[in-house]
């Protein structure tokens, strides 16, 4: 198992982190403990060190579980990694019980990486205004926790601002080939590097997207290594940068797990002929985006409550990955009924603001037909 150094707090963490969000499950949605227990002891066996979990994943199940499989194990091998969540706290009082619930579900007396889950701007002054941070801050005083860090979902400039607050242990960005400029993003990945802050990645496959394509896609993957999986891919291009000291993956299936232990126990860095394929996949899939929009928000907001940069966001989404699954829940969800396209009444004020002067009102008419069909 490739190995990574964190120099700044003087550790070594095996390259692929557990992610324990997306144990395979039962019909009724509950973890399959078996199939979960089997591999997870065979990552441990394989050497992967870093076990990710949160205190709502699997809707609360996956502390415990994970805190009863690794039981069996020889706690000071293992790294545990788990989250303080924001949209569970209104105070102090919260964030002292969410820990003390952490703790005894993971069975632990202390957690190795301890974050602030997924900040945005919003939650990042939640999080500052409650004293959550320096309660962090003592909890790693008293041994409790033993590295102090954060995930993060939202633009550069909040990345920058939280990065740069407090001497962060670690951090944890959203990376992978298809969203160098979203979020954190390569600037995001160069700040931590200049100041050697250690960085674990999530979503280093797009939740699954970057894992199969459409035929031809998968021609140019067939093309340079036949025998290696797309998603090898994707991991291997995270992977390949210097700053990253774990790559998180989320795995449903023992499939999944073998093939990332594949990936990993014989680690090799993208050549420059593996770059240049990718670069020519990022840019087919870039070709087929249908919508102009920038998501520069101008048109927004919308008098019918339709959120339409999200509404062209997924829409382009659609049509370049080719699959419905890739959108299903930022449509169904994240946007969700109340702003999706249907709800467009008309009225032309979006168009007279947009600069790029998009037919809104009918490209909407379109968006809504294609995600009603599920296809592009």
């Amino acid at each position: 198992m490739e190995k990574r150094k964190m120099e700044k707090i003087g550790i070594e963490t095996s390259l692929l982190g557990f992610g324990c969000m997306r144990f395979p499950v039962t019909a009724d949605g509950k973890i399959d403990e078996p199939k979960a227990e089997e591999m997870l002891d065979r990552a441990i066996a394989a050497g992967v060190n870093y076990i990710d979990t949160a205190y709502l994943y699997h809707d609360g199940d996956s502390e415990p579980f994970v805190g009863k499989v690794l039981k069996k194990h020889d706690r000071s091998s293992l790294y545990f990694a788990t989250k303080m969540p924001p949209w569970a706290v209104e105070n102090l009082e919260d964030a002292k019980k969410v820990f003390a619930t952490q703790l005894e579900r993971l069975q632990t007396d202390y957690i190795d990486f301890y974050l602030l889950h997924a900040m945005n701007k919003t939650d990042w002054k939640k999080m500052k205004d409650l004293g959550i941070v320096e309660y962090c801050e003592k909890l790693k005083e008293e041994g409790k926790i033993r590295y102090f860090g954060f995930s993060f979902h939202d633009d550069y400039e909040t990345f920058e601002e939280i990065l740069t607050y407090r001497d962060w242990d670690f951090c944890q960005i959203q990376l992978n080939y298809m969203d160098m400029d979203e979020q954190a993003g390569k600037r995001g990945y160069d700040l931590t590097e200049k100041l050697g802050i250690p960085l674990v990645i999530m979503e280093p496959v797009r939740g699954g997207s970057l894992a199969k394509f459409s035929n031809d896609i998968n021609a140019k993957f067939a093309a340079m290594d036949p025998n290696a999986s797309i998603a090898s891919f994707a991991l291997r291009f995270v992977g390949s940068m210097p700053n990253v000291k774990v790559v998180l993956s989320g795995m449903s299936s023992m499939e999944q797990l073998e093939d990332n232990l594949k990936t990993f126990g014989d680690f090799k860095p993208l050549t420059e002929e593996e770059y240049a394929g990718i670069e020519g996949v990022v840019k087919t899939l870039n070709s087929r985006i249908v919508s102009p929009c920038t998501g520069c928000r101008y048109c927004m907001p919308c008098p019918a409550g339709v959120d339409i940069p999200a509404n062209f966001s997924a829409w382009n989404k659609l049509y370049m990955y080719r699959s419905y699954d890739v959108v299903s829940w930022a449509w169904e969800n994240n946007i969700g009924e109340s702003a999706q396209a249907k709800n467009c009444i008309e009225c032309g004020q979006c168009e007279a603001v947009c600069p790029q002067q998009i037919c809104i009102r009918e490209d909407l008419k379109k968006v809504q037909e294609d995600m009603d069909r599920k296809s592009f």
